[in-house]
């Protein structure tokens, strides 16, 4: 490591200051910010936005100052047809 590499990164999850190795995953950076909530993102039921509320893949590395808010997946119900019955 060099004198110019950073020892940690900054980022904001659900605007709360987490910091986090370089090298870091978004999912590493949820991880230390809320093991519970990680978790949930693994199993599919929360998903990760960027600062724009666009859905980003949590293998990517974090950059400092990145911003990363987490959602609930909404589950779509059964596809209903005019009647109101169930295909």
């Amino acid at each position: 490591m060099s004198a110019e590499t950073p020892r940690s990164l900054r980022v904001f999850i659900n605007a709360t200051r987490v910091d986090v190795s370089p090298g870091a995953s978004i999912l590493d950076a949820v991880r230390s910010w809320n093991a519970e909530e990680a978790a949930l993102v693994v199993r599919g039921e929360k998903l990760v936005t960027d600062s724009r509320g666009l859905p980003v893949e949590t293998d990517q590395r974090v950059s400092a100052g990145s911003i990363f808010r987490l959602l609930p997946v909404r589950r779509r119900e059964a596809a209903t047809d005019d009647t109101g019955l169930e295909d």
